[in-house]
């Protein structure tokens, strides 16, 4: 009998030890569930969204629209507390910066048109030596009045019957020299070119290519 008693209680007292093991992370996960529960009770569910009579999209994103002026008036006549909160009230806060700004609400960073660099209009001519009597002339700097080289090439060479081509980035050589009756034929063929762009600036010598 004194056995059976013993047997009895370790079972029993082994029982409690676990019930209680069991209960202690329950009564945790009680605590937790109830806050959640409590924030869960602040929101009423479902949820009621008002749709907009124009683009049919929830207020928020009516800006995004392409009619978003109809939207502002349909909001402003058949739901005024909602215009006032969301719309206008947007409105205002992207309308200024912190500094006082206008700022651009949409469409991302506007580009800037470069700015187109300023380069000196000066054209030049010069005779160069090619053996002992057989000169060239060459004329740079017509790109600065943006007159076209090739063209240029064709009507120097059909204006003295001679050779005339592009022989650089920015230059012409003619065959002979030609170099007085080349400047006055510019300023006459391109009227932009003045005394004051165009000039002599004597024999140089040529570059070899």
């Amino acid at each position: 009998f004194g056995f059976c008693l013993f047997l009895h209680c370790s079972v029993t007292k082994t029982a409690s030890e676990m019930a209680s093991a069991v209960e202690d992370p329950e009564l945790e996960g009680e605590e937790v569930d109830s806050g959640e529960e409590e924030e869960e009770a602040s929101v009423s569910y479902p949820l009621a969204v008002q749709y907009c009579g124009v683009c049919t999209l929830p207020v928020e994103y009516c800006e995004f629209t392409a009619e978003y002026d109809k939207c502002k008036d349909w909001w402003q006549a058949n739901f005024p507390d909602i215009y006032l909160r969301v719309i206008e009230q947007g409105a205002a806060e992207l309308s200024l910066d912190a500094g006082g700004k206008k700022r651009q609400t949409r469409g991302g960073k506007a580009l800037k048109k470069a700015k187109k660099k300023e380069v000196e209009k000066r054209i030049t001519v010069a005779r160069a030596s090619r053996g002992k009597r057989k000169y060239v002339t060459v004329i740079c700097g017509l790109t600065t009045v943006d007159i076209d080289l090739k063209k240029a090439a064709k009507t120097f060479g059909s204006r003295f019957a001679c050779g005339s081509s592009v022989t650089g980035a920015d230059e012409i050589v003619i065959q002979g020299d030609v170099t007085d009756d080349l400047i006055d034929f510019v300023m006459e063929k391109w009227p932009e070119v003045t005394d004051d762009i165009i000039e002599d600036i004597g024999d140089q010598k040529i570059s070899k290519r």
